[in-house]
């Protein structure tokens, strides 16, 4: 069921409700990266988690098993948490793995790798001209940014996407994201895929296990969906924030900004 996120009660002040949801039980704790953990930035590459949150998530995993399922490529995220004992699901999903040696690990849409590659170059073609775009290509993906292009440009961006998706549609999908279009292959898979699928490969598909996912974005909604019901879902975003505006969300409370974020992981790992 959805609500309108100015409707959630923020995560900080439900404790008892929390608490009382949790009891008895092992938790299960799945974070997105981008806008959850770090903030919303100009370019990808400024996106550098604080050494206090990296703190937090490692004194989180002690506790239970905690996922990072992001956007970015998965060695790229994994390189920015710089945690060993966590899994990693990049690609919005499509490719998961767990840097310690446990055997957790799945790729989705390798397949699709000439034509994604194919992608790429289209994308170079129409966007390098263009002021402030970028073009971020990724192991199962690729991501078209215009935050930093000028409002009368965007629609640029827009255009070569809507191109390609016309010339593939049996083949690729967009995702949007936070001024961002996603280019991905076509299959049935997404975060909240990856979520259910991360349950069940690490035995944690199980009554007395509470899954808890966190996430800004639109993408997030998917595993928001996938758990509604069952775990615990938090969105992470500012109502003042445009980007926020009216959207709804299957999420069960809210945390403002990764201030609140962190003292809220923090809480859960004491």
């Amino acid at each position: 069921m959805t609500k309108h996120i100015g409707d959630l009660p923020p995560a900080l002040e439900s404790s008892g409700d929390l608490n009382a949801r949790m009891a008895g039980k092992r938790l299960a704790v799945f974070l997105d990266y981008d806008g959850t953990l770090t903030p919303i930035v100009a370019r990808p590459e400024l996106a550098v988690m604080a050494d206090g949150m990296r703190t937090v998530i490692r004194n989180l995993a002690d506790r239970c098993s905690v996922c990072i399922v992001s956007g970015r490529d998965r060695p790229d995220v994994e390189n920015l948490v710089g945690i060993d004992n966590l899994i990693f699901a990049g690609s919005h999903g499509f490719d998961i793995a767990s840097p310690d040696g446990r055997a957790i690990q799945k790729e989705q849409g390798a397949e699709f790798a000439g034509l994604l590659q194919d992608v790429i170059t289209r994308l170079h073609e129409i966007m390098d001209p263009i002021g402030g775009a970028l073009i971020e290509p990724k192991k199962a993906s690729v991501a078209a940014h215009y935050r930093l292009v000028a409002e009368d440009q965007k629609h640029k961006v827009k255009d070569v996407v809507d191109e390609i998706l016309a010339a593939n549609p049996n083949s690729l999908k967009v995702t949007p994201g936070k001024m961002v279009w996603e280019i991905q292959p076509k299959i049935d898979w997404d975060k909240g895929k990856a979520v259910l699928y991360l349950l069940n490969a690490l035995g944690l598909d199980t009554d007395d296990v509470v899954p808890m996912y966190v996430g800004d974005d639109v993408t997030d909604e998917h595993a928001f969906e996938a758990l509604s019901g069952r775990g615990i879902n938090i969105f992470v975003g500012d109502l003042a924030d445009p980007e926020v505006g009216e959207r709804s969300t299957a999420a069960d409370y809210i945390c403002k900004d990764q201030d609140e974020v962190g003292r809220f992981l923090d809480s859960l790992a004491r």
